[in-house]
């Protein structure tokens, strides 16, 4: 009880928030039922002069910390939950928030070291750049007398707390939605949210994220046109991360780029490339490809940094997502509805070729088409309507891939507006096909199998010696009825006295509150 009035105040507090910032802007009363239109209409009495503008809810979670910064941004990825319009204001939204002091900074790597930051690194400079969870400053290592510079990722003192009491209020939320609304049930908040959580608490240990540093170095390592900073292990903890400092031009910074006479469309195509390359080949891709997070160095190279966030994908998944690519890019909208109900996308009950039809309405449009010709909110706002009237389920294991695919594309339109990303896309995706759904990729397929096939059979007497167990139990179950322990008995015993004494506590309060309401009208 406590702790559900606890959620539903600092809910409030945001709901507050939200309607100073003009949020509830966004709202179409006409399709909600009357007790939710009178409670926008009171949200819209207190909006402060000035909020109808642009990037409203961008400063109402800016306002709210770090935890509301990050669920924005992973919002912004999912017009289905919030809408076409609040995504696009959402998309706006930047991880920058006001660095901590240099001091906590240096504590933290003194406790983090056990020894004094100026044991540890040459230099240690102010903070460069500062995010939600953590902030980056300049240093330099000294090793045989010569001196690197090295970039140091410093987590927030006291972070981890502030995200687990507000993810514990988003949970709340969730449930309630999920308990009150079938349409919350197909959009899975709650499930949305332990994504979100599963994701920040990844972030919340820097060791992790120099995990993935070194993951994707080795699957790069011959890639022509990509490339990662280096770790530095010696200086990396669970609060702190070192790594090579990257001189390259972040491609947030057009002018620099152009002075470079960086050839700006072909910097969108090896965006767009590899990533697709990283999620099909690899099934594990960085996603939080924002321009602040990718660099060009001197040769030419994509370098990304700020692996906090990262997407993985099975084989299965990157099957599916090559044979929906390629049906796209050759206009086989049958083939590419066959793939949804395969992958279970698609609940059985509906038709393949209606599928099929909703899939080239929105194909089509886009087809043979410059990037600049297509209204990615039309796009959208028809994909969202197909979505619906298939039944189609939120499907957490994708939701990464959906995030960073619209980002990329986004980055790769920034540099050519005329992008084709069919046209762009092409290449990568026959190539994986080719290589994992050609001969080759059959010939290891039933090798595979093979193997997994001879796993079973040497499992085989394991397996029939716990079903026999499991078969007996049942058996005596059936003949002697359910046997608890006397452990369980006790425990079970204890409950229900515990149960009583509350139940005897409350008669007790309210017979006490009953015989003062009678002394009262007797008085």
């Amino acid at each position: 009880m406590i702790s559900a009035l606890t959620h539903i105040l600092r809910l409030a507090r945001a709901g507050y928030v939200f309607a100073r910032e003009g949020v509830f802007g966004f709202a179409d009363p006409s399709a909600m039922p009357p007790q939710a239109q009178f409670a926008v209409r009171m949200a819209r009495l207190i909006e402060r002069r000035g909020a109808a503008s642009s990037g409203k809810l961008s400063r109402a979670l800016t306002r709210l910390g770090p935890t509301y910064v990050k669920l924005g941004q992973f919002l912004a990825t999912r017009p289905d939950v919030v809408g076409v319009a609040m995504a696009r204001d959402l998309e706006n939204l930047q991880d920058r928030l006001p660095p901590f002091p240099q001091t906590q900074a240096e504590a933290v790597l003194a406790d983090a070291f056990g020894k004094p930051v100026t044991q540890v690194f040459a230099s240690f400079g102010e903070p460069v750049a500062a995010a939600s969870i953590a902030q980056v400053h300049r240093a330099e290592i000294e090793k045989d007398g010569i001196r690197k510079t090295v970039a140091v990722k410093v987590l927030r003192p006291g972070v981890g707390g502030r995200f687990r009491r507000d993810l514990g209020d988003f949970m709340f939320a969730a449930r309630q939605m999920e308990a009150v609304s079938a349409e919350a049930r197909r959009l899975r908040p709650i499930e949305i949210v332990d994504t979100l959580a599963r994701s920040v608490a990844m972030e919340m240990d820097l060791r992790l994220e120099a995990a993935a540093l070194s993951e994707m170095a080795e699957n790069t390592r011959d890639d022509p046109d990509f490339r990662v900073p280096t770790v530095d292990w010696d200086r990396t903890s669970h609060h702190v991360l070192t790594m090579e400092w990257i001189d390259g031009i972040a491609l947030n910074d057009r002018v620099k780029l152009e002075a470079a006479q960086i050839d700006l469309p072909d910097l969108g195509r090896k965006v767009i490339q590899n990533f697709l390359r990283h999620a099909l080949r690899d099934g594990f891709f960085h996603a939080d490809m924002h321009p602040g997070n990718l660099f060009v160095d001197d040769s030419g190279r994509l370098v990304a940094v700020d692996f906090g966030i990262m997407g993985r994908l099975g084989p299965k998944e990157r099957r599916f997502l090559a044979e929906i690519l390629l049906g796209f890019i050759t206009r086989d909208y049958r083939r590419v509805a066959e793939v949804h109900f395969e992958a279970g996308y698609v609940p059985a009950h509906h038709s393949v070729e209606n599928f099929a039809q909703a899939i080239r309405a929105i194909g089509e449009p886009i087809h043979n088409r410059a990037a600049d010709e297509i209204s990615m909110a039309k796009l959208l706002s028809l994909l969202l309507e197909v979505t619906g009237l298939f039944d189609m389920r939120t499907r957490p294991e994708l939701i990464m891939l959906q995030k960073t695919m619209v980002v990329v594309e986004g980055v790769a339109r920034g540099f050519d507006p005329k992008l084709d990303i069919w046209t762009t896309a092409d290449p990568v995706v026959r190539e994986w096909i080719a290589r994992n759904l050609g001969p080759i990729g059959q010939i290891e397929g039933v090798v595979h199998g093979a193997g997994d096939l001879g796993k079973v059979l040497a499992g085989l007497p394991t397996i029939a010696a716990r079903s026999v167990a499991v078969l007996n139990q049942f058996d005596a179950m059936t003949r002697d009825g359910l046997v608890l322990s006397p452990e369980t008995v006790e425990a079970i015993g204890k409950a229900e006295a515990r149960r009583n004494r509350w139940q005897t506590l409350a008669l007790w309060v309210i017979a006490l509150t009953f015989l003062g309401i009678l002394w009262s009208i007797r008085q």
